[in-house]
């Protein structure tokens, strides 16, 4: 008993409705996982950024502390001038008003100067927390400056590092992506609706990150778009030149096994010429050197190949 396998042509198949369903699904599927994974890189590396009060230095903390101590009683002194200050006004209103009713006023010049004397102290007070506000600042305006800087710094290293992190998992779908097509469009294989469904997510996925990157402020990270379509051009244009040479090589055969011209596609009419393009569509077998379809894959005199 004898086995017979034939390598199917993919060209010859058509990918039925079902598969290319399978493959749509596939694609998004792929799409939501790579969007979590794309995201989870940054929140990864935004977890690591701490905020401007981590890059200070101990003598910087002491020039905070107290400068945030003198604003604290500025404005507790500012609350409690003005709360002198109602007191005052109603002093003042109970005088007058006694006064103007020829009532005994003793006791309520006494509260109402004493509210003056009040008055003065918090307004005291205030100058006095305001010139330690005046005194303490420069320090820690400077201090939160220079820490601001560096905490924009290592902002900006971290979003660098996620732009790298995005840019290298994005290439690495790319590739394997398209090394898939390859594989399985060499083998034959009835699997390449798979695929098509990683090219289409990694070129979604490309979509996406090209899409968050444009528009940012000029510095390294506006260079992702451009680097991104480089790599993207140069590896879909691998893919391209590598599908052109598999074509050469199968095409003549597919028209030789459909009784065609190998080089112009013309039906054969048992000639050695093609009467579309004229060339020569019989050749000699270099082993037994008998008569030869051109672009045909073994002898029909000897089987060599």
């Amino acid at each position: 008993m004898s086995t017979f396998t034939s390598r199917l042509d993919l060209e010859e198949i058509e990918i039925t409705n079902t598969e290319k369903l399978l493959a749509l699904v596939l694609t998004v599927f792929f799409l939501i996982g790579g969007i979590w994974a794309y995201a989870k890189v940054d929140n990864v590396v935004r977890s690591e950024v701490v905020s401007v009060d981590a890059y200070f230095t101990a003598e910087e903390h002491e020039a905070v502390d107290r400068a945030s101590q003198a604003q604290q009683r500025l404005d507790v002194a500012e609350r409690a001038l003005g709360q002198t200050r109602v007191d005052l006004e109603l002093a003042r209103e109970r005088y007058r008003t006694a006064l103007d009713a020829d009532q005994p006023a003793g006791l309520l010049e006494k509260a109402y100067r004493a509210a003056e004397s009040t008055y003065a102290s918090a307004q005291a007070e205030v100058d006095r927390a305001r010139a330690q506000v005046a005194a303490t600042r420069p320090a820690a305006d400077a201090a939160y400056a220079r820490a601001a800087d560096e905490a924009d710094d290592a902002s900006l290293r971290g979003e660098l590092i996620a732009f790298l992190a995005r840019l290298a998992m994005l290439l690495t779908a790319l590739g394997f992506a398209y090394w898939t097509l390859i594989r399985l469009r060499r083998s034959g294989s009835r699997y390449l609706p798979v695929a098509f469904a990683l090219v289409g997510f990694a070129t979604l996925l490309a979509l996406i990150m090209a899409g968050d990157y444009v528009g940012h402020h000029i510095d390294v990270e506006a260079l992702g778009p451009l680097v991104l379509s480089i790599a993207g051009i140069g590896l879909t244009l691998g893919a391209f030149w590598w599908l052109q040479r598999y074509l050469a090589r199968r095409v003549p055969q597919r028209r030789v096994r459909k009784g065609e011209c190998p080089f112009c596609g013309y039906p054969a009419r048992g000639g050695d010429h093609c009467e579309g393009c004229g060339r020569s569509v019989v050749g000699e077998c270099v082993t037994c050197h008998e008569r030869r379809r051109v672009g045909t894959l073994h002898c029909g005199a000897c089987g060599a190949a």
